[in-house]
């Protein structure tokens, strides 16, 4: 898909085939279909088109496998009627040939986010045991201080007996 017009007839190939699923195709078997992306060759005489189907109201893996094989044999059965449609519309005088792809990007991202879920589980871990193995005191970085502490340990070290009044004399044998 090179050139612009390649990539104007697989735009309107969606379109129309999303219109066609919408509207005209009535098969039971067909599910709740989004055409996704459409992808036709340089020489338009093949187009692929890749969908995707939300399963019904049932959550196991079953009711996907399910809808899916049943949509993929609607798609299948209605390709013809399509096809047709899609050269009426588009006008061309021959017709690509349409081949039906599922796509799998809802499994990928589905992978993607679960993998995401369980990193983001061990950064929390690692981090809950980093604060209860932290060896020191919860802040350790140095605050300014405030004049009124300056005061009072002054205060403290001018009452403190034991401190020395004046420098000692290094000279003085009894006070060394």
């Amino acid at each position: 898909m090179s050139s612009p017009r390649v990539r104007k007839i697989a735009d309107r190939i969606q379109v129309l085939v999303a219109e066609m699923l919408e509207r005209r195709i009535k098969d039971p078997r067909l599910g709740f279909v989004t055409v996704t992306d459409v992808r036709v060759s340089g020489d338009t005489q093949q187009a692929t088109i890749f969908y995707t189907v939300l399963a019904g109201t049932g959550e196991g893996a079953q009711d996907d496998e399910t809808a899916l094989a049943g949509t993929a044999a609607a798609l299948e059965s209605a390709k013809g009627l399509i096809r047709s449609e899609v050269g009426k519309q588009l006008g061309m005088r021959h017709v690509p040939t349409l081949t039906f792809v599922a796509d799998a990007l809802p499994e990928s991202a589905r992978h993607l986010d679960e993998v995401l879920a369980r990193a983001k589980a061990l950064d929390e871990e690692v981090a809950a045991r980093r604060i209860e193995a932290y060896a020191g005191e919860p802040d350790p970085y140095k605050k300014p201080r405030d004049a009124e502490e300056e005061a009072a340990e002054e205060a403290a070290a001018a009452a403190d007996p034991a401190a020395p009044a004046e420098p000692l004399d290094p000279t003085d044998p009894d006070e060394v």
